[in-house]
């Protein structure tokens, strides 16, 4: 049974940090990340588990003695978001009871208003820095961002958190925003989400091909 009210200490966001950016690790695998040893990282371990924060499952693929697989649950998506937020699944649920179409235009509002913001950073930059300052915008946003480049014409932007978790698994809108928000600020580029965190993955990745 999970602990609930438990806030994670500094050293055992790290740890957090370091799982959610992998997906899914070992406690030997979060050492070696982290540069710490295992013993430690195995005691953070237990004290995430035991507040809900992480589950684990048994890798039986490898010899010997089947190893634990860790990973971050659903609890940790608002551990990294904004503590401001200017939005409110309450909120947005009484809007949805007034006018349906309410829902649509604050999400189109607020991601007009995101791209307008950053839209100056990014303005006559090659693509491959635009790509680079979008990551640190949304690292900052909350979404454990951080981007791979695949090729000179090819990238892949990660989010490892959601900066929205409730409010995304309420409202598709939220994801459709995220991946304009995107689309908008690389225009000359196409942009796909390939995997979905309400779906499952343990990230939301978005591949970035330049158009020719």
């Amino acid at each position: 049974m999970a602990i609930t009210g438990v806030t994670p200490s500094a050293t055992q966001r790290r740890v957090l940090v370091a799982l959610k950016r992998q997906g899914e690790a070992t406690a030997d695998e979060l050492a070696t990340a982290l540069e710490t040893s295992s013993s430690a990282v195995r005691q953070h371990l237990t004290a995430l588990r035991a507040a809900g924060f992480v589950a684990a499952r048994q890798d039986h693929g490898q010899t010997g003695r089947p190893a634990d697989r860790y990973h971050a649950t659903d609890l940790t998506e608002s551990l990294f978001a904004e503590t401001d937020s200017s939005l409110s699944l309450q909120l947005l649920e009484h809007m949805e009871e007034e006018d349906p179409e309410l829902v649509d235009r604050v999400f189109e509002r607020r991601r007009h208003r995101l791209v307008e913001a950053a839209k100056e950073r990014l303005e006559g930059q090659p693509i491959n820095d635009r790509i680079a300052v979008l990551t640190e915008l949304l690292d900052a946003q909350g979404y454990l961002a951080d981007s791979d480049t695949l090729s000179d014409t090819h990238y892949r932007i990660n989010l490892h958190s959601c900066a929205l978790w409730k409010v995304a698994n309420r409202y598709q809108q939220a994801c459709i925003a995220e991946l304009n928000f995107i689309r908008d600020l690389i225009p000359d580029a196409n942009v796909e989400r390939v995997t979905h965190k309400t779906e499952g993955a343990h990230t939301c990745a978005y591949e970035i091909t330049v158009k020719q």
